[in-house]
């Protein structure tokens, strides 16, 4: 394992909150749900981490949906839990989980959440997650001047990264992730970069190009990130697998 501590000021690969891409990153990861969750009528987990906006589509598009947040959701069950520890959910009890927005970089022992997630699962059901890549956490590293840990990555069994609040997040290489889903039980669909265009790329895009360009850029980022799967460019990585 390798863990690193923080240390003030770097900067970071990821852009600011303020930035136009995260408009583009909502619209691409609202339109990959929307691809991935079944037509039919599902109960459907949301462990997301970034508010309600996933629970609220998958409610939009028919099906019963609890969420794991703060806050009331109009149509949504929401209750208040940790999203690392599913001890609290009966065995097969889903058709579905959605754990975006990093959810299970965040939970350090992923390997059992990631059991947890089979077990709430029925035969059959799904899973769409979404994870930090090796790609941003060999950037952090290199924004930090961490030379030696940035040489001894890709040999380290688990990467952890400092945030900058002080906590630490775990990096995936695509097959380590499909490895580790694998191992807990899950037959795995694909693994994906979220994003393939760079956030600089897409900044400048809307820059002048607007609304055309956004739906644009949308389009071309929902094929780029089939026609590269496997690979690791981008912040994060999602995957697709489901329950034998």
């Amino acid at each position: 394992m390798l863990s690193l501590d923080p240390s003030g000021g770097a900067p970071t690969p990821v852009p600011p909150p303020t930035s136009p891409y995260w408009l583009f990153y909502d619209e691409v990861a609202s339109a990959q749900l929307a691809a991935w969750v079944p037509e039919d009528r599902a109960r459907v987990l949301d462990l997301s981490l970034d508010g309600p906006a996933r629970a609220e589509l998958l409610r939009d598009l028919g099906h019963d949906v609890v969420r794991v947040g703060v806050g009331p959701v109009l149509g949504v069950q929401t209750v208040l839990a940790d999203t690392r520890v599913l001890a609290w959910i009966a065995d097969t009890s889903f058709d579905a989980v959605v754990a975006e927005s990093r959810a299970l970089s965040m939970c350090l022992a992923t390997e059992e959440t990631a059991r947890d997630l089979v077990r709430v699962l029925r035969p059959g059901g799904r899973l769409l997650l979404c994870v930090d890549s090796l790609t941003t956490g060999l950037a952090r590293l290199a924004d930090q001047g961490r030379w030696a840990e940035l040489a001894d990555a890709p040999a380290a069994d688990v990467l952890l990264v400092p945030e900058e609040d002080g906590t630490l997040t775990r990096c995936f290489w695509p097959e380590e992730l499909q490895a580790l889903l694998e191992d807990v039980g899950f037959d795995v669909e694909w693994v994906r970069p979220r994003s393939v265009l760079t956030p600089g790329a897409v900044e400048r895009a809307l820059a002048t190009g607007g609304e055309e360009a956004m739906r644009a850029l949308v389009r071309t980022e929902l094929q780029l990130a089939v026609d590269r799967e496997g690979e690791t460019p981008g912040i994060h990585l999602v995957s697709s697998a489901r329950k034998p």
